[in-house]
Parts: structure tokens; sequence; C-alpha cells
């Protein structure tokens, strides 16, 4: 079976709608807002999804997890500037609605991302990897 090119993971679709949303959300506020807090919220979210490609372009599992690092960064640096953005007044409802899923769906996503970077089977689930559903204990 072919992998997945990175523009067809969701985790990299996810950002994709997120600098969308961010880009459509920002063009609407005054030159000083834009150019301020705007611009920087825009370059952010941009980085998101552009560490992601990024790092799927590299050829190695290191350097692909490395750059999903990077991308997460982005995205913690998003959600700061669009606090800021909130906190001045700048977003409406309609635009935090919109953008809310998204923040809170990606940070999970980019985890769930970097921890299957290099695995090739899927992980066994706990009690399978403990050989029962038995706790644990330190007896040997």
């Amino acid at each position: 079976m072919p992998s997945l090119g990175f523009d067809e993971l969701e985790v990299y679709k996810l950002p994709e709608r997120l600098a969308d949303a961010v880009w459509e959300t920002v063009d609407t506020w005054d030159r000083l807002a834009r150019r301020t807090v705007g611009e920087q919220v825009v370059r952010s979210a941009d980085s998101v999804g552009a560490n992601i490609a990024e790092g799927a372009g590299r050829g190695t599992f290191k350097d692909n997890r490395r750059f999903v690092h990077y991308a997460r960064g982005s995205l913690y640096e998003t959600r700061h500037g669009l606090r800021r953005a909130q906190k001045r007044g700048l977003l409406t409802r309609d635009q935090s609605a919109r953008l809310r899923p998204i923040l809170d769906e990606l940070g999970p996503r980019l985890n769930a991302y970097l921890r299957s970077i290099g695995r090739t089977t899927p992980p066994r689930p706990i009690a399978e990897r403990r050989g029962s559903n038995a706790p644990r204990t330190n007896d040997k």
C-alpha cells in the first residue's frame, strides 16, 4: 500500500484550514491591527502547515519529528496571537467560534502524528503490552 503524501494527511489539511481562516479574519482588521498582531498571527498560522510539509520532505524520521515540533510551536504562537487579538477586541464572536474548533483539534492531532512518525506497526493497547489486564506490580 503506498503511503500518503503530506498534503493528503488530515494533520496537514487542518493547518491549511486554520491558516485560511486566520487570513480571512485578519483581512477584516484595520491597518494598525493588521500590521502588528495580524501579520504575526498570519505568519505563525502559515508556519504550522509549512513545517509539516518541510519535515515530510526531509527524508528522515528524526528530521520529520523535529519539524513537527516546530509546527507545534507555531500553533502555540498562533494561539498566543489570537488571544492578544481577542483581548484587543479584534475578533468577533463568529470569528472566534470559527477558529476555536480548529485550534482545539490541531494540538492533539499534531501530538498523535508526532508519536506515529517512524512506527512501522500500530502501537499495541496498554493491556496487551503488559501481557494481561492485571495491574502492574513491582514483583518479579
